[in-house]
């Protein structure tokens, strides 16, 4: 069943929602019946080489329909949300061009506000002595008080921080020092120019939070099944400080602890479902805010849900 063009050239699907929702099956599903392709907003399936921990689509799914933008990264480089957005756009336009729907899928939302937004990125310059005195004073404050810090003059930012993001954290009060303005200003102000894509942005969810929690606690012990322990141990042993991005995501960083004997291994794994729960809880608050269709997951009848949704969409003028 599936549309085989699509009717406005500038017309573009969003599958966004937290972790474990069922994102990339819907993606696969959707794409392949409405000639799309999927583009992933997944700051980490960006990377080659470490497929379990981050949660890249089935080879079911890689079957199924084109994915872009997964596993194209060296694991060992860092990527920009500039990058992605840049990357992004110039395959939502080679898709279009060829007559075909963009499906945008991910849990990102960086990603995903860079690409709703129409985000202009600018160049803030560089001041390598503001750099080094901010992340000499998170080494010795900590986490929770450069939070604090932040909040003092960018309390919009802060908010939308965990302590734990050491590198926005420090973007954030290195844009205040370099421009006197902060990253949420900049940020309203790089967005004043709309889109020129007409977005359907489905975004999944559950009433009952705990179904979704059932969730995430089973597909970590899926990723346990299917190897997750061996990849990740490959990266702690070639040295965690090689891969800087990916050794901070979660569904790595929690296994460390065990395999430096400072933990049990039950106690790793029930700390990585914790976890995921609550990056779950923060994808949910930070995608609440979109203008969007809410496809309710709990009772098993999301797909036909989203799959009208994506009918009327094409098929509108």
């Amino acid at each position: 069943m599936g549309s085989k063009s699509v009717c406005n050239k500038n017309k573009c699907v969003v599958i966004c929602g937290p972790t474990a929702s069922g994102k990339s099956s819907m993606g696969a599903i959707l794409a392949s019946e409405f000639n799309g392709v999927v583009i992933s907003a997944d700051s980490m399936q960006i990377y080659r080489g470490f497929e379990i921990g981050t949660a890249k689509p089935t080879t079911e799914e890689l079957s199924k329909v084109e994915h872009r933008l997964i596993g194209f990264l060296d694991p060992r480089k860092t990527f920009s949300v500039a990058q992605y957005q840049s990357l992004a756009l110039k395959e939502t336009e080679r898709i279009l061009s060829e007559g075909r729907l963009p499906f945008i899928v991910g849990g990102t939302g960086l990603y995903v506000d860079s690409i709703l937004h129409n985000t202009k990125f600018a160049n803030y310059g560089e001041d390598p002595g503001i750099r080094k005195g901010l992340e000499s004073d998170f080494d010795s404050l900590g986490a929770e008080a450069m939070l604090d810090r932040l909040k003092a003059v960018d309390p919009d930012a802060a908010a939308r921080l965990h302590p734990a993001d050491r590198k926005r954290i420090l973007r954030a009060l290195e844009i205040y020092k370099l421009t006197g303005v902060t990253a949420t200003r900049h940020t309203l102000e790089s967005r004043s120019v709309p889109s020129r894509y007409d977005f359907l942005v489905l975004t999944l969810c559950y009433e009952d939070r705990s179904k979704l929690y059932s969730r995430i606690d089973e597909r970590v012990d899926l990723m346990l099944e299917n190897g997750l322990l061996d990849e990740a141990r490959s990266m702690y042993e070639a040295g965690e400080e090689n891969f800087p991005t990916l050794s901070q995501a979660i569904g790595y960083k929690e296994l460390f602890s065990y395999f430096k004997g400072e933990s049990t291994l039950e106690d790793a794994v029930e700390l990585l479902k914790r976890r995921s729960r609550n990056y779950a809880k923060r994808q949910m608050t930070w995608f609440r805010k979109y203008d969007s269709v809410h496809i309710t997951m709990d009772d098993g009848d999301g797909l036909r849900r989203a799959r009208e949704e994506v009918k009327k969409f094409t098929e509108e003028g």
